[in-house]
């Protein structure tokens, strides 16, 4: 995907369309959510196969693998898919993989709060579809619909930490301190002490999650503030490197091409040409 975000309504002639050419389990590069009003998502996710009726809301993060087969319930079917790009929302991304890592589909109860996400998934579509839309807006809007998701799954769940198993208790303390230190250079040791357990089982723990090491993960969330900053301010390579923790600019332009293909610049270069 080479836009930052886009939202788009799926009907029941998509559904259609979708069921006579399924596609085939894959991996996307970006995150995607889906708000389901009407109809049933038949999900294939984590090597199994599940079925949920609307109202429902689905979060796929990047990397992933999975398949989505919409289907038609009482001649109905209606969602809004959202997809962005990790750095539209830097500060949220990371919260999002704890929070539906084990979890990708969640059933919602109709009635307001579901009612009121609909009405978020609208605005963002309206601000979408303007001649120039300002993406600050739809970042916010974003930002708040994830927040009302999190409170209707509370409110659905009698008893959270019944569900929650240690190793998910510990791989969010783990987001949670590198939310707070990714900025600094520091490494696996750092973060499994801070956890007091050993920097083995803390990898083990990361590679069941998101089948990633620690220092992937690190990094990962690095080079998401990377293009966030390259994106939203004038800062210099060198400068953006520094506030990351990597001390020289060369290693750090070497490390962002590594993973994504494009120098700094060129990631910058193309971000401009898209947001204008």
């Amino acid at each position: 995907m080479d836009q930052l975000f886009h939202i788009s309504l799926f009907t029941a002639a998509d559904a259609l369309e979708a069921t006579r050419s399924p596609s085939k389990p894959h991996q996307h590069d970006y995150e995607e959510l889906i708000i389901g009003m009407e109809g049933q998502l038949e999900h294939f996710i984590d090597f199994n196969t599940v079925l949920v009726n609307a109202p429902f809301a689905s979060f796929v993060a990047k990397g992933k693998t999975h398949r989505v087969l919409p289907n038609i319930s009482d001649g109905k079917c209606s969602m809004w898919v959202l997809r962005f790009k990790s750095e539209f929302i830097p500060e949220t991304t990371f919260q999002l993989y704890a929070n539906y890592h084990d979890q990708a589909n969640i059933s919602m109860q109709p009635g307001p709060c579901f009612d009121r996400m609909v009405g978020l998934c609208e605005m963002i579509a309206g601000e979408m579809q303007q001649a120039i839309p300002d993406l600050a807006i739809a970042q916010h809007l974003l930002s708040a619909l994830f927040t009302m998701i999190e409170s209707g799954r509370r409110r659905n769940q009698s008893d959270e930490s019944d569900r929650q198993s240690v190793r998910n208790s510990t791989f969010r303390n783990f987001l949670a301190i590198l939310e707070e230190n990714f900025r600094r250079p520091e490494g696996v040791e750092f973060y499994a002490e801070k956890l007091f357990m050993s920097a083995r089982n803390l990898n083990l723990i990361c590679q069941q999650v998101l089948q990633k090491s620690v220092s992937e993960i690190i990094e990962t969330r690095k080079l998401i503030e990377a293009k966030n900053l390259l994106s939203s301010t004038d800062l210099s390579i060198s400068e953006i490197g520094f506030e990351l923790g990597y001390k020289e600019k060369a290693y750090f332009s070497n490390v962002f091409k590594k993973r994504t293909g494009q120098t700094p610049t060129e990631f910058r270069e193309e971000m401009r040409r898209l947001i204008s």
